[in-house]
């Protein structure tokens, strides 16, 4: 714990941030409408499945207005492989019925944990690709595993990591750090085998080392 207590997070994560600034979230968006869609049918499923199934729907549902336009059964018929696709149909819905166009998609935290399927990681990965400033951190399943591995945070409560991750870091890091360590976890710190000769925060790493 001594580690955790001296480290200077916001100088130990600065390569992280400079090795994954500005990549783009590994959802295959085109435009805001469509990363609006793909974050909330990507909840509890693979972005690699959902960028799979995303050039059908955007076929047929290319913007907001014609989103709004669809019934279920229709929906359904595209989003039948997706889990969780009946709630998240009538979320999407919900959603459409209350931005209506692809202008009025909002980009401030409080409006968009509003619309139905959207919490604050969601509403985090929105932003920082929309680039809007920062009111939260993004963590993802990855940043759940990664943060505590690292000591700058504990447990496995998504809410109560960001906020630990808040009060680590300055502002100025909040839009990057959360994608930058979500790479991290899928590129490095895997759940099994982590690779620690790869990792370019070992160094200060209280799982590398608690290994060593």
């Amino acid at each position: 714990m001594d580690l955790f207590m001296q480290t200077d997070w916001p100088k130990a994560l600065k390569p992280l941030i400079q090795k994954y600034k500005g990549r783009q979230h590994p959802l295959d968006y085109k435009n805001l409408y469509q990363l609006l869609v793909m974050v909330v049918l990507s909840a509890q499923d693979s972005d690699a499945h959902i960028n799979k199934i995303a050039p059908e729907f955007f076929k047929k549902y290319p913007d907001m207005k014609a989103l709004a336009k669809a019934n279920t059964a229709e929906l359904t018929e595209v989003l039948s492989e997706v889990r969780f696709h009946t709630n998240k149909i009538k979320w999407l819905q919900d959603i459409a019925s209350e931005v209506k166009e692809d202008k009025n998609i909002p980009t401030t935290m409080k409006e968009l944990t509003a619309l139905k399927g959207v919490g604050r990681k969601s509403a985090n990965v929105i932003k920082r690709e929309a680039g809007a400033e920062s009111e939260g951190i993004m963590v993802d399943l990855h940043v759940v595993r990664v943060a505590p591995r690292l000591g700058i945070a504990k447990g496995k409560n998504a809410d109560k990591i960001e906020k630990e991750l808040m009060d680590a870091l300055p502002k100025s890091m909040w839009g990057e750090i959360g994608m930058a360590m979500s790479f991290l976890g899928r590129e490095v710190c895997r759940p099994t085998n982590p690779k620690h000769n790869e990792c370019i925060v070992a160094e200060v790493c209280e799982y590398c080392l608690a290994k060593k």
